[in-house]
């Protein structure tokens, strides 16, 4: 296959820092992002502070990378991902990607459970695991940093703003009701967890949201959370009641099912 012709290539000058200890990684991104956007990058290395120093005097800047196109600085990462139109999440902006991430890493994961444990899909069990899966998954979230997250829920949990310790216990209990269910075990504890810590979850967040129209962000994904609280977090409180009240009723609805 013949070489590209770089002369054919629109072109871009990229100015980075690559130093024998600190090799810049937006600067590395900058440059895979010219190069699959089919620029030929003149790739110009800032190889010592003082060298990072005097360019960022030069061209009024506070950062590197800095990206230059047909003599227009564009700027940094960011800029550059957004000079070619790609979406770029700016400090304070929400988003619903992280839960949207973790349910979709549930219901494969509920697939594949059902898959070894059945060697077949079965809608109910893997509606189950799913459920279950993501409980245990979004506690995972909040543990990685209990005392954010316990601060960041006082913002619009009812019950822990009237008892402080429930937002360090909400991780633990969410996280072990999610376990206890995937085992199928010690239902007489996981389901009076979930149907509790999803009830008054529920009105929390129905409350904050559709009567006091707060805005506010949710601490379902942890304390750094840049998700929404709105019909997410309201969701993912409904499947904790949804699911509490199907494992009550599940052995009256198996044992009416025909073969039961």
């Amino acid at each position: 296959m013949p070489a590209t012709d770089r002369s054919s290539r629109p072109s871009a000058t990229l100015y980075r820092m690559v130093m024998p200890d600190h090799v810049c990684p937006y600067g590395t991104k900058s440059r895979w992002l010219l190069e699959s956007q089919g620029y030929a990058v003149d790739d110009r290395h800032l190889a010592t502070r003082e060298e990072t120093d005097a360019f960022k005097a030069e061209h009024g800047v506070e950062t590197t990378p800095q990206t230059f196109i047909g003599g227009e600085r564009i700027g940094g990462y960011d800029d550059l991902r957004e000079h070619f139109g790609k979406t770029v999440l700016r400090k304070g902006e929400t988003t619903y990607r992280p839960v949207f991430a973790i349910f979709a890493v549930a219901f494969l994961m509920a697939l594949a459970i059902s898959w070894a444990a059945l060697g077949a899909i079965d809608p109910i069990r893997t509606a189950e695991w799913f459920i279950a899966s993501a409980m245990v998954l979004l506690g995972l979230q909040k543990l990685r940093d209990v005392e954010n997250f316990s601060t960041m829920f006082l913002n619009y949990d009812l019950l822990a703003r009237r008892w402080v310790p429930y937002g360090y216990v909400y991780p633990f209990a969410e996280t072990l009701a999610g376990l206890l269910m995937l085992a199928g075990a010690l239902m007489w504890l996981s389901v009076p967890i979930a149907l509790v810590i999803g009830t008054i979850g529920a009105v929390s967040v129905f409350k904050a949201v559709y009567i006091d129209k707060r805005e506010l962000k949710c601490a379902c994904v942890g304390g750094d959370s840049n998700v929404p609280l709105g019909f997410v977090s309201l969701t993912e409180n409904l499947m904790m009641i949804l699911m509490a009240v199907w494992m009550l009723a599940k052995p009256f609805a198996m044992a009416g099912a025909p073969g039961g």
